[in-house]
């Protein structure tokens, strides 16, 4: 009989993971004031190109608005010497994934394309960037798409209550109180002779961005991308954008819009304040972990008990939304109709709440869920292009990223708390889009600030 006794080795000692840090960028900015900025990541050999022109939307022409949003989705719509299918083709031929769009903080462009292929997709972009065409056709098809969309947005309950709350939320002077592609009069007013002279007079490589990820292996980043761009000039008579400033707000935006949807079974919530940019004084890292807590899982404080003890929806969400300067901070989900009333209540009252503090469970769950999920978020090519994209618009760089994620180390519940209140003052727009007949009386009996103002409009 064997009576040998087995001595387990000594288990090795594990040190927790170390803070995600991002690709070391290199960065040059080209003669004609083009900033490229690379990132080097071994083993992806599909190439993300991502340019940002920083671009207000308050240089939209008032009566065109929506002109940047139709400028940057006819941008691959024919070139100077290619038609809008020959230009299809092109791409279609090497797998050259390229689309555009128009946002309160500028116009982006996006490429996605083999590694191989690199250098012919840059000279596509080129060609996009520097000498499009905008076809009449094509410009009329696209003005057609977005009305459709508009009315698309009115009809979606979650879309028509985004709408509302930028008009309800911001001073009705400012650019960010109406929809940033544009209103049913305004695009139905665009023709091509606005959008060309939108890109002629707005479209500038001197203070825009341009960035390169995936695998750089044999690849002459910089050369390849000064080859296709290096030639791109501001228009004449160009003038550079003012510095960013934050939208002003609506003196009344303490209040209550209930969006009329009679016979609605279900009911969109929408509840906002103002939040931080990402310069924000105390640093950024408490603002991502508060949306976790508050609404960011199923245990999270909204969560835990509107869907999970109550039963009334299916998940509320909350974030923290930064613009170039200034923020939101956002809540919003859908409930059944019978329980909005209580719904809202409860919403609110947990929102208000939460200024009384955070506990250190909820601030270590949280923090750990940010840092430990960074690696899976920034893991691809195209995430750390959109990223240093992002954060190009504000001047940022992605060492801010690593700072951020760092510094959830020292993030601590009152910090968490102090965070909070900065920005959750208790002067909450809520939009609320459902039969008002069954809602109204009960949203006005409620004993929260906001709900001493309902207006009722027109679904």
């Amino acid at each position: 009989m064997n009576t040998s006794v087995v001595v387990e080795p000594p288990r090795p000692d594990v040190d927790p993971p170390e803070p995600y840090t991002f690709p070391e960028a290199r960065r040059r900015t080209l003669p004609n004031g083009l900033d490229v900025v690379v990132y080097d990541v071994p083993g992806q050999y599909v190439h993300s190109v991502r340019v940002s022109i920083p671009l207000p939307l308050s240089r939209e022409p008032r009566d065109t608005e929506g002109v940047a949003t139709i400028m940057a989705r006819t941008l691959d719509e024919g070139t100077a010497n290619h038609s809008s299918s020959e230009f299809a083709l092109l791409l279609e031929r090497k797998g050259v994934a390229l689309g555009a769009g128009a946002s309160e903080a500028g116009i982006s462009v996006d490429v996605d394309v083999a590694k191989r292929h690199l250098e012919y997709a840059m000279d596509l972009l080129r060609q996009a960037l520097t000498e499009p065409s905008f076809p009449d056709a094509e410009v009329t098809r696209h003005v057609k798409q977005r009305l459709a969309e508009i009315e698309q947005e009115r009809s979606v309950a979650a879309q028509r209550g985004a709408i509302e709350l930028i008009a309800t939320f911001f001073d009705a002077s400012e650019r960010s109180s109406r929809p940033t592609a544009g209103s049913r009069e305004t695009v139905a007013a665009i023709t091509r002779d606005d959008v060309v002279a939108f890109h002629s007079r707005e479209v500038s490589p001197v203070g825009a961005t341009v960035v390169l990820a995936g695998d750089l292996d044999g690849v002459d980043a910089f050369a390849v991308v000064e080859a296709a761009l290096g030639g791109w000039t501001a228009p004449e008579g160009w003038e550079a954008p003012p510095q960013p400033v934050a939208a002003r707000t609506a003196a009344n935006r303490g209040r209550v819009v209930v969006v009329d949807r009679p016979g609605s079974v279900q009911t969109e919530l929408v509840v906002a304040a103002n939040g931080p940019d990402r310069r924000v004084e105390g640093g950024w890292s408490p603002y991502p972990v508060l949306g976790f807590v508050l609404g960011g899982s199923p245990n999270a404080r909204v969560d835990a008990v509107l869907r999970e003890e109550k039963g009334y929806t299916y998940g509320i969400r909350s974030i923290f939304r930064p613009r170039r300067r200034g923020g939101l901070f956002l809540t919003s989900g859908s409930v059944r109709g019978d329980v909005t009333v209580e719904s809202l209540d409860i919403l609110l009252t947990i929102l208000d709440g939460a200024r009384q503090g955070f506990t250190d469970v909820e601030t270590k769950q949280g923090v750990d869920y940010i840092a430990m999920t960074a690696a899976s978020r920034y893991a691809t090519a195209d995430a750390i292009a959109d990223e240093a994209a992002t954060l190009a618009f504000e001047g940022l760089t992605t060492e801010f990223t690593t700072e951020t994620l760092r510094d959830l180390a020292d993030l601590d519940a009152e910090r968490l708390g102090d965070a909070y209140g900065r920005f959750a003052d208790g002067e909450w727009t809520v939009v609320v889009v459902g039969d008002a007949g069954a809602h109204v009386d009960g949203i006005r009996a409620l004993p929260h600030a906001a709900a001493r103002d309902v207006t009722v409009v027109s679904g």
